[in-house]
């Protein structure tokens, strides 16, 4: 009962903040709305006094990409522990976002404040020692704002920039007992910065800081929390006796907190926190990439349509027998240039599969360039991208449907069987596979059953017959006509020089779309494994439109290329000219993973390789099927061009 009102739950919530989603966006529409906020992110006023409580959330580190509860480790509870509201999105990103200890009142100071007391068994101090071996930083968010340290650069500079999170301790070398001695960070000064309006004297928050102390605490009488702490009698310095992790250790949670004015507006406040890594971010290589790309793609498009021009004339001004028995180049294979591939239902199931992803992304870009799912709205990207997933598989239903027919398939039942169960049961099966382990290692990152039945449950009940009815609709419509009739009898294709065998042909022509890509690959890379916020969605659409380009243009060359050999199967091999560039992708990951990532685990490893896989071959099926849909329409363009008799 309990899981099925949690299923219940779960479902409405993702729909809900799918539609309410369209519903801002309707919002867009009228010319008289100047400004709209999205649902949960409004901004809140709070009066002096007001209490203000802050939410713990998940404990994440990038060594091992395992995210745990914050209650994982033996932390101050309160005496009921309730769960926000959570979308799809924040779940299956294995945030936890729960009620805390930890509360104060607006604009009131508060100093050395009890949270509670503990004392280390064998288990919670091996917990803690472990996390704070693995570097683990612990989450927080007041008013929607994640809690940030303070850090300087490296350089020397005095530039200063947010740390997501702070670490839950550290460790110290013992010379004498050459070991470890590791340290909790037991003591956090909070500092809330406000803006405030003059007019109705209420504030908003637009900072979130602290600072983590690790601090032996001693007291002579303990009153709960109203205990006086001795060591909180002067300000509390870096320099005061340390809180080590042992067994039998008895540790005291305290908190302090302070209010600063600001005159950050509310509308900025995230401006900081996206401006954490901007010292990262090479403006001058990503502009210049583009650039280059752009150049390159323009000059083979020039080329390509200048020569294919110059062929097309030379053919239709062949007036003898004789002339036309001397021919050669792509104009000799017109019988055969559109005989069906072999496998072409599954070669249909991917076709489909592309446009499908295509249209998930680039509704997905839409939503994100108009500031629907920036971080502010936790989990809203990737409700967005399973959501429009799933109603774009009426897409996929016809895409594949239409092509299967011009080539006159016969079973649409199967076809549409595998459109609509292969990609996603692939994908679904490594994802299973990944969440086992991270089960296994007790991570909150495991997507509960209960999700994983919501989304089988909008595979089926949604997916499953959008891509039927988009392939009933697919082969209901006109057959595709072939600009040229195929003859019965395959022609004989001539042997090629190396340079054009499929293998050498297909990897070459996956290097530009990649070339387009990699320098903004690794801003997103270092976002999802990092643990850092990406907002840069005006820029990535920019690249993702050259990407489509870039696609579509080596494809055409290509193929051009292939043609002219008096290769005519050129169906798959248009599909993989372009997908290889996901072979690149993946070979990048591996770079990144030993040049950027520390990670040392198995079990991490396989996560990262494994999601990394996945998303290889959805960029292969987004990159092949654009590739394969920009050679079709040049080949028939230039074989309608030519007059045949």
């Amino acid at each position: 009962m309990a899981i099925s009102i949690w299923l219940q739950s779960s479902a409405m919530a993702s729909l809900s903040s799918f539609l309410s989603i369209f519903a801002v966006l309707s919002l867009l529409l009228p010319s008289a709305v100047n400004s709209f906020y999205l649902p949960g992110v409004a901004p809140r006023d709070f009066q002096t006094g007001d209490p203000l409580s802050v939410k713990v959330n998940k404990l994440t580190s990038t060594k091992t990409q395992l995210p745990y509860d914050f209650y994982f480790l033996d932390y101050c509870k309160p005496s009921q522990i309730m769960n926000s509201a959570e979308n799809l999105g924040e779940v299956l990103r294995g945030d936890r976002i729960e009620n805390s200890v930890y509360s104060f009142e607006m604009r009131k100071e508060k100093f050395c404040q009890v949270a509670c007391r503990l004392r280390l068994d064998a288990e919670s101090a091996g917990s803690f020692k472990e996390k704070i071996h693995d570097e683990y930083r612990v989450n927080m968010i007041l008013d929607n704002l994640p809690v940030a340290v303070i850090g300087q650069l490296a350089d020397g500079s005095k530039t200063y920039i947010y740390e997501h999170g702070f670490r839950v301790g550290f460790t110290v070398f013992d010379p004498i007992s050459r070991e470890e001695e590791h340290f909790i960070h037991n003591h956090l000064s909070f500092k809330v910065k406000y803006h405030e309006d003059p007019e109705t004297d209420s504030a908003r928050i637009v900072g979130f800081e602290v600072t983590p102390i690790s601090i032996n605490h001693f007291y002579k009488d303990w009153n709960g929390n109203n205990t006086q702490l001795e060591t909180c009698s002067v300000k509390i310095q870096d320099t005061a006796a340390r809180q080590q992790i042992a067994i039998g250790e008895e540790v005291v949670f305290s908190y302090d907190v302070s209010f600063q004015s600001s005159k950050i507006k509310w509308a900025s406040r995230w401006d900081t926190y996206l401006l954490m890594n901007d010292n990262q971010i090479h403006w001058f290589s990503i502009i210049n990439s583009v650039i280059t790309v752009l150049f390159l793609s323009g000059m083979v498009a020039m080329i390509v349509m200048k020569t294919v021009h110059k062929d097309i004339t030379n053919y239709n001004q062949l007036d003898t027998q004789d002339e036309a028995l001397e021919e050669t180049g792509w104009k000799l294979v017109h019988g055969d240039v559109f005989r069906p591939p072999p496998n072409y239902g599954l070669f249909c199931v991917h076709v489909g599969t592309g446009i499908q992803v295509f249209g998930m992304i680039l509704v997905t870009m839409i939503f994100a360039l108009l500031g629907f799912l920036s971080p502010a709205n936790r989990g809203g990207l990737m409700t967005v991208m399973v959501l429009l997933w799933v109603f774009m598989g009426s897409l996929a239903g016809y895409s594949s449907a239409r092509l299967y027919k011009m080539f006159n398939g016969t079973h649409w039942k199967k076809l549409t069987f595998k459109t609509a169960f292969m990609f996603p049961g692939i994908l679904f099966t490594i994802f299973f596979l990944l969440n086992a382990l991270i089960w296994g290692e007790k991570s909150s990152g495991a997507v509960p059953f209960g999700t994983m039945f919501t989304l089988v449950l909008l595979w089926f009940g949604i997916s499953v017959p959008l891509v039927f009815i988009g392939s009933y609709i697919g082969f209901k419509n006109s057959t595709i006509e072939n600009p040229v009739k195929t003859n019965k009898i395959p022609r004989q294709i001539p042997t090629k020089p190396w340079h054009m065998k499929p293998l050498i042909a297909i990897l070459t022509g996956g290097i530009l779309p990649f070339g387009a890509v990699f320098v903004e690959l690794y801003f997103i890379l270092t976002s999802i494994w990092l643990n850092q916020f990406y907002y840069l969605f005006g820029f990535v659409f920019i690249v993702f439109v050259i990407l489509i380009i870039t696609c579509a243009e080596i494809t055409i060359v290509m193929c051009y290329l292939q043609l002219c050999s008096e290769d005519y199967e050129w169906w798959w091999r248009a599909y993989f000219t372009a997908g290889s560039s996901a072979l690149y992708l993946f070979l990048y990951s591996i770079f990144y993973f030993f040049t950027s990532l520390e990670i040392t685990k198995l079990v991490s490893a396989i996560l990262y390789f494994g999601y990394m896989l996945i998303g290889s071959y959805t960029f292969f099926v987004l990159t092949g099927s654009t590739g394969f849909y920009a050679c079709f329409w040049f080949v028939r363009n230039i074989y309608s061009s030519l007059k045949i008799d």
